[in-house]
């Protein structure tokens, strides 16, 4: 059985038994101490599991992914976005997976610690290489543990290289030049993640430029969980979703946040609600706020 949304604690517990070609990604991480993840990870994570470091297996930030996701100076490296987080090109991105032992047979489940804000990377990154079958775990490593789910500590054993081949594209990518060229049309709909404190302009942690794309609406992307970190039910965020639209077509919707990755919740609830799958702005505030000839808004 295939799983390309969100996966529950006891389907994945289902999906080990099976004996079914599978890889678990550990995508910790903590914008404020880089490092902190990866510490996590060793500290605990779900057996098997292999970690993936938003700044270096993820991001181009830091140069191109090599062996086990080691990231190594070179020019011939074009990222795929802007913004603070760069997605690392496809072919890149291709080559990390075949260093991490990821086959194109196999279900990947991706998870981490921060309520679901990271791992929706890794989520949205598959597809874009043409990968439909990872899937979320919903509740993340605390819904694991809640379930008593096994845990190792340590590095994990290490895989064989595959080959990872890509496949076309199964997700949205859109850049600040496209998002600029849409502005005020009925064509985009945008949907900031940050929480309403950076939206308005109020704070400013990030970035050098506080604020937000004219027009945009806001939604911070843990209004789309539980109490308990779990997603909320379907027609939640259904109604939910409609209400912030007010009538605009969702399949105008470009999603983004301040470097493309807490926007990935409100994508993943949006088609967990049945609204289809929509854009992503992935250099988000981060690239828009770069160009100073770009519009600003605060409030």
């Amino acid at each position: 059985m295939n799983y390309t949304t969100l996966i529950s604690v006891d389907q994945l517990q289902a999906l080990i038994s099976s004996g079914q070609p599978l890889r678990v990604f550990d995508c910790s991480f903590d914008l404020m101490q880089p490092h902190a993840g990866q510490e996590q990870y060793l500290s605990s994570h779900i057996p098997g599991a292999i970690y993936a470091h938003l700044d270096t297996a993820l991001s181009a930030r830091h140069g191109v992914p090599g062996a086990h996701g080691v990231m190594t100076a070179s020019g011939a490296d074009t990222p795929a976005s802007g913004g603070r987080h760069p997605l690392p090109n496809r072919e890149r991105f291709a080559t990390w997976l075949s260093s991490v032992g990821f086959a194109n047979d196999m279900q990947a489940v991706v998870y981490d610690r921060n309520g679901s804000n990271y791992c929706g990377s890794l989520w949205w990154m598959l597809k874009w290489a043409g990968h439909n079958e990872v899937a979320l775990l919903d509740g993340g490593l605390q819904a694991w543990q809640a379930a008593s789910g096994a845990i190792n500590s340590g590095e994990e054993p290490a895989h064989f290289q595959t080959n990872f081949m890509l496949a076309p594209a199964l997700v949205t990518l859109v850049d600040g030049q496209t998002v600029a060229g849409q502005l005020g049309r009925p064509t985009q709909t945008l949907i900031d993640a940050r929480a309403t404190s950076r939206f308005k302009g109020d704070v400013e942690p990030m970035d050098p430029v506080a604020g937000h794309i004219p027009g945009a609406l806001n939604r911070p992307f843990n209004q789309n969980l539980t109490p308990e970190g779990l997603f909320k039910p379907a027609e939640q965020l259904k109604t939910e979703f409609a209400a912030l639209l007010g009538g605009r077509d969702p399949a105008t919707v470009v999603h983004h946040c301040g470097s493309g990755v807490s926007a990935l919740p409100n994508l993943i609830a949006m088609e967990v609600a049945g609204f289809g799958r929509t854009a992503l702005y992935a250099g988000s505030w981060s690239d828009w706020c770069s160009d100073s000839t770009r519009p600003v808004a605060q409030g």
